[in-house]
């Protein structure tokens, strides 16, 4: 498995939990788990950087996670009440909404190279199986 899809389904995962605890929990509860969160989720940003092969897009969905990470680290201290559950429930949509992008970039890529790839035959090299080829195709 590719680091780019076990961070995606972590960041999933863990958004997922935000968003089933501000609507059932106290706001206390909901609060410093989503500090919780945002924090985890900073930390694994922190670690997956140093792949340089994430590439272009995965890297602006990185981005776009750590700047929903630091609000949401700040948000979850701030505010109390309503108004923290429901941040907490749009940061956590956020959370998992940038992980399904970032899925589906990465499916889309691996299936990209998948389809990029040619099957020769073992007996391709000498020219009798290279004219079966050509008329094949």
């Amino acid at each position: 498995m590719s680091q780019r899809f076990i961070s995606n389904v972590a960041l999933a995962v863990a958004g997922a939990v935000v968003v089933v605890a501000s609507q059932t929990f106290s706001t206390s509860l909901t609060g410093w788990l989503t500090f919780g969160v945002s924090l985890g989720a900073l930390a694994l940003l922190a670690v997956v950087q140093r792949d340089r092969a994430r590439g272009r897009v995965q890297r602006m969905l990185d981005a776009g996670t750590g700047a929903l990470a630091l609000w949401s680290a700040v948000a979850s201290v701030v505010y109390t009440g309503t108004t923290l559950m429901w941040l907490s429930f749009a940061e956590a949509i956020g959370f998992v909404g940038l992980a399904i992008v970032g899925l589906v970039a990465d499916e889309l890529m691996t299936e990209r190279i998948v389809y990029e790839f040619e099957a020769i035959p073992a007996g391709a090299r000498d020219g009798r199986r290279s004219e079966e080829i050509q008329a094949a195709a």
